[in-house]
């Protein structure tokens, strides 16, 4: 009987979009990823974009003054768009690493950036508005299809690192509603250019200089640099409104503490842009109830203020994070040094390496021929215990052998190990 009301519920009418949403690849590895590590398997599991709070917890002050808010019971609803004192802390913050100047009416503070995305495609785009992104990139494709807008993907290249450029995206502007950009990118681990990225924001601009007085809507642009505290050797960060200040009216960036400071699951992210659209995204997320716990704002608001703590942890933490980037950087390397089938991108921001496997048409020691990009990313799990995520669930094409893999949940010391697995299964192949 309940399996019968089970499938007569499956059957049930639901909304166009709900029915045409499609699922997350990145949990259906890690469900496959679950069983093989319950089943005992030694798995390294490169897929997940988050840390492990025992190798990178979150910095001392900010667990300390997250526990002293519940002690003073800081527990009640917060303001709906976010405390003051942490949107005046954020203006402060983001002004002394990024100078940025935006004051805390036009700063909106969320459950983290998720809230926040969605609430720039809520804002922003109507059924059928064009969206135009590069991909791989993270799941703007499933934002564009919840807000019943056109996704208009634009496949970027390893040569330019997977980022995209002027003459990438001009085509597709004066039909577009908004773009999408992430820098650093997930789930690349590069960056924009200055020159690229100014080339891309000149463009927007001229775009909505040709739109005024024609009754056309504007096209923003979304930027999202929720990795910029993590930049690796001599990369710099890039903003738009920084390099184009004429694009302050046009563009709504979303940032938070879950990257630079390991606190994903603090649930604490902002977003900064024209105080009309922030206003209007309150407005949205309000109904939802989307803010940060009150106890993480106060918290948050303290340490982000501590501006020598967060000094402090960022340089302790990047180290780190850089370590593991370029040790398996390096190991990639010496394996295509090697003759094998690989290539790497050198890593520049994020807690991301790129990373290509080129076996298609390889034979495993079964006989069995890997045909795609499913297929070797299922041999790499089984033979070498080692779990990537495909550029294709980032919306790049079914053919990318290219992959993205993550360090947050890494050891330096496992490195040797993994490479010797990954040695052993690649020399398997013919």
């Amino acid at each position: 009987m309940k399996q019968a009301i089970a499938v007569h519920q499956n059957d049930l009418p639901v909304s166009e979009m709900a029915k045409s949403l499609v699922g997350s690849e990145i949990i259906k590895l890690a469900g496959q990823i679950k069983k093989k590590i319950a089943a005992g398997e030694k798995i390294r599991n490169f897929t997940i974009g988050d840390f492990d709070p025992e190798i990178f917890p979150i910095p001392d002050a900010l667990k300390s003054a997250i526990v002293s808010a519940y002690e003073n019971n800081e527990t009640n609803y917060p303001a709906a768009n976010g405390l003051l004192s942490l949107r005046e802390t954020v203006s402060d913050f983001i002004g002394h690493y990024g100078h940025f100047d935006y004051t805390a009416d036009e700063i909106l503070i969320s459950g983290g950036a998720r809230p926040l995305i969605h609430a720039v495609y809520q804002t922003i785009v109507d059924p059928g508005d064009r969206v135009v992104f590069p991909v791989p990139s993270w799941n703007n494709n499933h934002y564009t299809h919840l807000s019943r807008g056109e996704a208009i993907f634009v496949e970027t290249q390893p040569e330019d690192h997977f980022m995209p450029s002027a003459e990438n995206l001009h085509p597709h502007l004066p039909h577009a509603r908004l773009v999408a950009l992430c820098s650093p990118l997930n789930p690349t681990g590069t960056t924009f250019t200055e020159e690229g990225l100014r080339a891309i924001c000149t463009a927007v601009l001229e775009e909505n200089k040709r739109r005024k007085g024609t009754g056309s809507k504007p096209l923003y642009l979304l930027f999202d640099q929720i990795y910029w505290m993590l930049m690796h050797g001599e990369t710099r960060h890039f903003d738009p409104v920084t390099l184009v200040p004429e694009l302050r009216d046009y563009t709504i960036y979303i940032d938070g503490i879950s990257k630079a400071f390991a606190a994903t699951g603090v649930r604490v992210g902002w977003a900064f842009g024209p105080a009309g659209i922030i206003g209007k995204m309150r407005a949205i997320l309000s109904h939802i109830g989307a803010w940060a716990p009150k106890a993480e704002q106060v918290a948050s608001a303290k340490f982000l203020s501590n501006i020598s703590a967060c000094d402090a942890y960022l340089a302790d933490f990047k180290q780190k994070i850089g370590h593991l980037l370029n040790g398996l950087y390096k190991g990639f390397v010496a394996l295509e040094t090697a003759g094998y089938r690989v290539q790497a991108i050198a890593p520049q921001a994020a807690i991301y390496l790129t990373v290509r496997f080129d076996l298609k048409g390889c034979k495993t020691h079964t006989g069995k021929v890997l045909e795609n990009t499913r297929e070797i990313t299922q041999y790499l799990l089984n033979e070498a215990g080692l779990a990537l995520v495909p550029f294709h669930a980032f919306g790049a094409s079914e053919d990318s052998t290219w992959f993205r893999l993550s360090v947050g949940t890494a050891r330096l010391e496992t490195l040797p190990d993994l490479f010797a697995d990954l040695k052993t299964a690649l020399d398997r192949l013919s």
